[in-house]
């Protein structure tokens, strides 16, 4: 299939009601992945990892399916996971709401991930967040606590300080320090996997506004620029080997913890990429097909291009479109 008619296969004009349920429909018209910004038009990597595209999008499939595509277009994970690495697998668990509300990532996602890091020969596999809500109702209620257990990953607290340890993001322009969580401190390699959704503060959180739940202060964030902050806390040195946004359903409306089923439309997206950057571009450009939300109102994608975390330009970058 040619990339104009992939376009327009997997195009979306809005949302439909489906048996009480928000659904998208498919239409011709709208490029998901093509609007072009000034700036780098190479993608940032981690070093030491060869993989085949710069970004992967596929549509349609169920969260766990549409990852193993996803992955194995990438390589497959051993690409970016080598035998007896230490994993952290770092979801969105902040609120203590059950998948269908859309305001934690998926858990069939976490698990998928999970065990392809095991597969890949990881030696363990570490999954948590600083929440916002009660950490044990937020690890519960989500379904994420049981789905990584289940797939063999150890799920840890990030409620005190004492987890935490002071790093220099000497790149920073608002943030030159911070606090991060110990597991990926001391972690060999960490996986990204944010749910794509609407956020009162930072307009959209995806895989960057991730971060803030690797953080102990994340009162400095909301007093000194947050879009600023978010941009600089992605400097860190130790970036994920890759991010994968989770757009299997999306919060439209009254993010980030949501208020019932009419805010989230059932989407079945999901986008892979090292560049943290331009798969949040991807995925912002996804979610405009729902609710307009301009790039410009999410300032943090061209603060953290300027710091050259990574690229806002997706038509210079190599993308695989998959849609089942």
């Amino acid at each position: 299939m040619d990339r104009r008619k992939f376009l327009k296969s997997v195009a979306i004009t809005g949302a439909v009601a489906v048996g009480g349920k928000t659904l998208f429909k498919e239409s011709a018209g709208m490029d998901i992945l093509t609007q072009t910004f000034a700036g780098s038009a190479s993608a940032a990597t981690v070093s030491g990892v060869n993989a085949k595209y710069d970004l992967v999008a596929v549509l349609g499939g169920e969260p766990e399916v549409m990852f193993r595509k996803a992955i194995a277009e990438m390589g497959g994970m051993g690409n970016f996971i080598k035998k007896g690495d230490k994993v952290v697998v770092k979801p969105n668990i902040g609120w203590d709401k059950t998948p269908d509300l859309a305001a934690n990532t998926n858990p069939k996602l976490v698990e998928e991930i999970i065990r392809q890091c095991f597969k890949a020969g990881a030696k363990e596999v570490v999954v948590f967040d600083h929440t916002c809500d009660d950490w044990r109702k937020c690890y519960k209620n989500s379904g994420i606590e049981a789905a990584a257990k289940a797939a063999g990953a150890k799920v840890v607290p990030a409620d005190q300080g004492s987890y935490y340890k002071k790093v220099s993001l000497p790149n920073g322009k608002k943030l030159t320090q911070t606090m991060i969580h110990e597991s990926i401190v001391n972690s060999d390699k960490w996986i990204n996997v944010p749910v794509l959704k609407n956020h009162g503060g930072a307009q959209l959180t995806i895989s960057m506004k991730n971060y803030m739940g690797i953080v102990w202060d994340r009162g400095f964030f909301h007093a000194n620029d947050l879009q600023q902050c978010i941009a600089d806390v992605c400097t860190y040195e130790k970036r994920p080997v890759l991010n994968v946004v989770d757009a299997y359903r999306m919060m439209k409306t009254s993010g980030p913890r949501g208020k019932n089923e009419s805010d989230v439309v059932l989407t079945k997206g999901l986008f892979l990429s090292q560049d943290i950057v331009a798969v949040d571009t991807a995925a912002a450009n996804f979610f405009n097909q729902v609710r307009e939300m301009p790039l410009s109102k999410v300032s943090h994608l061209a603060k953290a291009q300027e710091l050259k975390v990574g690229t806002m330009n997706l038509d210079a970058l190599k993308i695989k479109r998959i849609k089942l």
